[in-house]
């Protein structure tokens, strides 16, 4: 694995944990919602709390995916593991970007896109 891609994959890791503390610890602040584009009086609600947290639980568990198989797999699997978590984040940026906010594809789409061709292509 080339260090562009491992720099690529790491920030698609992060990214996503970051993301998993803006929907589930930081929802209601300034930062979460000019990124989700939703308003603060939705935020507030109970239930946009738990489905935002929900998602969130979802994004830290891609981002811990990521680290561990970068640093835990066997060299064998490494490759194959980071396909299919990098493309869960390129599928769900696709999904997001035609269903909330067109933006995802360039903040969330394109770093794991750029880090699955680095993967392929090295």
């Amino acid at each position: 694995m080339s260090i562009l891609s491992y720099i690529l994959v790491i920030f698609v890791a992060v990214e996503a944990i970051f993301i998993m503390v803006l929907e589930m610890f930081a929802v209601q602040s300034k930062m979460a919602q000019k990124a989700f584009n939703l308003a603060p009086e939705y935020l507030r609600q109970k239930e946009a709390k738990i489905a935002m947290a929900n998602q969130g639980l979802y994004n830290g568990f891609i981002g811990v995916g990521i680290f561990v198989i970068l640093f835990i797999f066997p060299g064998n699997a490494i490759l194959y593991g980071l396909l299919l978590f990098v493309g869960f984040v390129v599928v769900a940026a696709i999904y997001g970007a035609l269903t909330v906010n067109p933006k995802i594809i360039l903040s969330q789409g394109l770093p794991a896109i750029l880090a699955i061709l680095a993967l392929l292509f090295t």
